[in-house]
C-alpha cells in the first residue's frame, strides 16, 4: 500500500487496547480515530495510544471519511449491528470473535460486507500467527502420518462474578462463545489440512454437553465431532475451571503437540511446535521465530487481503462453519441467551427493516387476483427453519430484498415453521405488506373436516385471523372436489382466506373443482403450486406431488392465465455442478432429475450462461420467471447466500425463442 491503512477503533476495553498496541507495530496500518461510550473513556484510551481523534459514540466515528478501517471490540451482542452499519459506511471490517453471536447474525454480517463491497475478517489472531501456518504445514507433510485424533482446549476460571461479562446472559457470556470458539475452529482447520483441503472441514456428526450456571450461560463444556475421513475431535473450553488450553494431533505414525496455540509470540519471539514420530526415541521441537507483534499480523493480514475482500486466514465460509458448530454445541445441551428467545430476536442491525432496500437486482412484482398488494416474484418458502435467529436473518433478508411472499404448510416442521414466521411477521409488525402463503389437508388427512381443523390451527399458529392463499397441499380424488370447494369457500367468504389454490392436482381436477364452483356462483381454485422447472421431473422428490412442466400443462395455462407458484422452480440443484452423469452420490438428485433430456436442458442453460455472463442456475429461474402465464416461484434458500443466488435470475430476461431453446423445443 502506498499509504497505511487509517484505522479505527470501535470500544476502548483492554482488547482494543491489544490490538491498538498492534497497530502501531504492524507495517501497514496507523491509528486515526477512537470511538466510545463517553468521552472520558474516548479520550483517555486516545491518550494512552497516541490516536488524534476521539469520538463520542460509534456512528460518528463511522461518518469520519479519513477511517478506512475499523476494528469492533464491543461487547459480543453489539458485533453485528456495529459490523453492519460498518459495512454499509464503506468501511472494512475486522470484527472481534465472535462475529455475532450465532449464525444468524454472522450470515446477516457477511452479507452486509457482500453487499456493500467492503473487506471482512473475523478477528482469531491465532490464524495470523506463523505458528499456525507452520502447523497446517506439518499436518499436510503427513509428518505424523493420517490423522486420527485432534484435541484442543481453552479454558480458565475467572472467578464467578453474576455481573461479569463471562456470567452475563445479556452479555452473551459463557465459555463457548468466548473461548470454545478457538476450538472449533482449530479442529476444523486441523481436520481440512488433514484432507489436503485449502480450508477448513466441517463435521459430519457432532456432540455436545456442558453445565449452564445460574446466570443462564455455560461455564464449562465439552464436545466430539467427526471430521470426513473419520478424523475424531475432542473439544473442551470453559471459564470457572484451568484447563491446559492446548492441541494435540495424533496421527497413524505420531502426534503434534502445540503447547499454546491460542495466542503464541504476542510481541513476537520464538514458539515451539513438538512432533513425536512413533520410530524415533525422543520427540522433536519446531521452532517458529518471528519478530512480528501477533495483532500487528492481524492488522497487516488485512491489508495485504483488501482487494480480495476477505482473508484465507479466517474466510466468511470459514466464520460461517465456526459459528454453525458453536450453535450446535450450545443446542446440544440447551444453552440460549435471552436475547435468541423467538419474541426477543430483532433485526440484527438493531434497526427496523427497509422493505427493497437492496436494488440491485430490483424484485420482481405480480399481481394476483383478490390480493390488494403487489406480490413479489419469488416466494421465500418456509420449510426449513430451526429457529428464530436463523429465521430472522433470513426472512429479514429477504424482505430488504423487496422479498414480501412467503409460503409455509400445516405440516411443516410439525408446526414449527408456521410458528416461527408467525412470530417473525407480528414481532416486524408487517401483516399488512407481506403476502402468507399456507397449506393444508396434506395425505393421509386430505378430507374436508381435517382442512377445516387444520386450516383454524395454522390461523392460531401464524398470529393472524386472515392468509392470503390458502391451497390443498395434496388432493384426495376419492372425495368429491366440490366438497373441498365448500370447504374452502366457507372461510373465503368469512375473509379469512382471501385466494384458494391447489398444490400437486391433476388438470383434470382443477377443471373440475372449477367447474363445479362456476356452477354454484362461487370462487374455484384461483392459484396452482405444482411443480414448475426447466428440468422436467423424471419422479416426484416426495409421494403424491405432481408437475405441470409438460406441453399440455403450459398449454392449459397460458390459454387460463391461472397464476403458478411452482416448488423446485430450480430442480433442486439441477443446474448447479452438483449434478452430473458421472456423478451418481446424490440419490434424491439421480432419481428425480437425471435424464438424458435433462442433461441436454442443463448443456443448452450452460451455454447461454455462459454467452450472458450469469450462473446457470440464473437461467434456470429465468425459465420460469419468463413463461407467457403468470408464474411465482418457490426458493428455499438454507443460508442468506444461497438468497442472494437466487435473486441473481431477476435480471435475466429470456425472449420466447430463447424459452422455447431451453426446452428442446427449437
Amino acid at each position: 500500500m502506498a499509504e497505511k491503512l487509517a484505522w479505527g477503533i470501535i470500544g476502548a476495553g483492554r482488547i482494543a487496547g491489544n490490538f491498538a498496541e498492534g497497530v502501531v507495530k504492524s507495517r501497514t496500518g496507523r491509528l486515526l480515530a477512537v470511538g466510545s461510550r463517553t468521552q472520558e473513556k474516548a479520550d483517555a484510551f486516545a491518550n494512552e495510544h497516541n490516536i488524534p481523534r476521539r469520538y463520542v459514540g460509534y456512528d460518528k466515528l463511522l461518518a469520519d471519511p479519513d477511517v478506512q478501517a475499523v476494528y469492533i471490540a464491543t461487547p459480543h451482542p453489539l458485533h453485528a449491528e456495529w459490523a453492519i452499519r460498518a459495512a454499509e459506511a464503506g468501511k472494512h471490517i475486522l470484527c472481534e470473535k465472535p462475529i455475532g453471536i450465532n449464525h444468524g447474525q454472522a450470515m446477516a454480517i457477511v452479507e452486509a460486507a457482500a453487499a456493500n463491497d467492503v473487506f471482512l475478517m473475523e478477528a482469531y489472531m491465532y490464524r495470523c500467527s506463523p505458528q499456525t501456518a507452520k502447523l497446517v504445514e506439518l499436518v499436510r507433510s503427513r509428518i505424523v502420518g493420517d490423522v486420527r485424533v485432534i484435541r484442543a482446549t481453552f479454558a480458565f476460571h475467572a472467578g464467578f462474578d453474576p455481573d461479569g461479562r463471562l456470567f452475563n446472559n445479556a452479555m452473551a457470556g459463557g465459555g463457548i462463545l468466548d473461548v470454545g470458539g478457538y476450538c472449533t475452529s482449530m479442529v476444523r482447520l486441523i481436520a481440512g489440512a488433514a484432507a489436503g483441503k485449502d480450508g477448513p472441514a466441517e463435521p459430519v456428526d457432532f456432540k455436545g454437553a456442558g453445565h449452564i450456571g445460574a446466570t443462564g450461560v455455560d461455564e464449562w463444556a465439552v464436545a466430539t465431532a467427526v471430521f470426513p475421513g473419520d478424523i475424531l475431535a475432542q473439544l473442551s473450553t470453559g471459564v470457572s475451571l484451568n484447563q491446559d488450553n492446548a492441541v494435540q494431533i495424533f496421527g497413524s505414525k505420531g502426534n503434534i503437540l502445540v503447547p499454546w496455540p491460542w495466542i503464541p509470540s504476542r510481541e513476537g519471539g520464538a514458539t515451539k511446535i513438538i512432533v513425536k514420530v512413533n520410530k524415533e526415541k525422543e520427540p522433536s521441537e519446531v521452532v517458529v521465530k518471528t519478530s512480528e507483534w501477533l495483532y500487528g499480523l492481524e492488522a497487516d493480514t488485512v491489508a495485504d487481503n483488501l482487494a480480495k475482500r476477505q482473508a484465507a486466514a479466517m474466510s466468511w465460509e470459514d466464520t460461517l462453519g465456526n459459528m454453525k458448530m458453536m450453535d450446535a454445541w450450545r443446542g446440544a445441551f440447551g444453552q440460549v441467551y435471552d436475547a435468541e428467545k423467538p419474541e426477543n430476536v430483532g433485526p440484527a442491525a438493531n434497526r427496523p427493516l427497509r422493505f427493497a432496500a437492496r436494488s440491485k437486482p430490483a424484485m420482481l412484482y405480480g399481481k394476483l387476483p383478490g390480493l390488494d398488494k403487489p406480490v413479489s416474484r419469488l416466494v421465500m418458502g418456509v420449510d426449513n427453519q430451526q429457529g428464530m435467529a436463523h429465521t430472522a436473518a433470513m426472512f429479514d433478508d429477504f424482505f430488504e430484498r423487496g422479498g414480501n411472499c412467503f409460503d409455509v404448510a400445516y405440516i411443516y416442521g410439525g408446526g414449527r415453521c408456521e410458528t416461527l414466521l408467525g412470530q417473525w411477521v407480528k414481532s416486524r409488525g408487517l401483516r399488512d405488506q407481506v403476502a402468507v402463503i399456507t397449506k393444508g389437508a396434506h395425505t393421509p388427512n386430505c378430507d374436508p373436516a381435517s382442512l377445516v381443523r387444520q386450516f383454524n390451527e395454522s390461523l392460531e399458529r401464524l398470529r393472524t385471523d386472515y392468509v392470503d392463499i390458502y391451497m390443498m397441499h395434496r388432493d384426495n380424488p376419492a372425495v368429491p372436489v366440490g366438497e373441498f370447494v365448500d370447504a374452502m369457500d366457507s372461510f373465503r367468504r368469512k375473509g379469512q382466506m382471501r385466494l384458494i389454490g391447489g398444490s400437486n392436482w391433476t388438470l383434470e381436477r382443477v377443471e373440475a373443482a372449477n367447474a363445479y364452483a362456476r356452477s354454484k356462483g362461487i370462487a374455484g381454485l384461483q392459484v396452482l403450486s405444482n411443480n414448475f422447472s426447466l428440468a422436467q421431473m423424471v419422479n416426484p422428490p416426495w409421494n403424491g406431488c405432481l408437475s405441470c412442466s409438460d406441453a399440455t400443462w403450459r398449454a392449459w395455462l397460458t390459454r387460463t392465465g391461472m397464476p403458478v407458484l411452482p416448488w423446485s422452480s430450480q430442480a433442486r440443484g439441477f443446474f448447479t455442478p452438483r449434478s452430473n452423469p458421472a456423478d451418481q452420490s446424490d440419490k434424491d438428485l439421480v432419481r428425480c432429475w437425471y435424464s438424458d433430456d435433462n442433461f441436454r436442458r442443463k448443456e443448452r442453460a450452460e451455454e447461454l450462461a455462459r454467452k450472458l455472463g450469469v450462473p446457470t442456475i440464473s437461467i434456470a429461474l429465468a425459465y420460469v420467471l419468463n413463461q407467457p402465464f403468470p408464474t411465482f416461484p418457490l426458493i428455499g434458500p438454507r443460508a442468506i447466500s444461497e438468497t442472494r443466488s437466487s435473486c441473481a435470475g431477476l435480471a435475466v430476461t429470456l425472449t420466447a425463442e430463447q424459452v422455447q431453446w431451453l426446452n428442446l423445443e427449437a
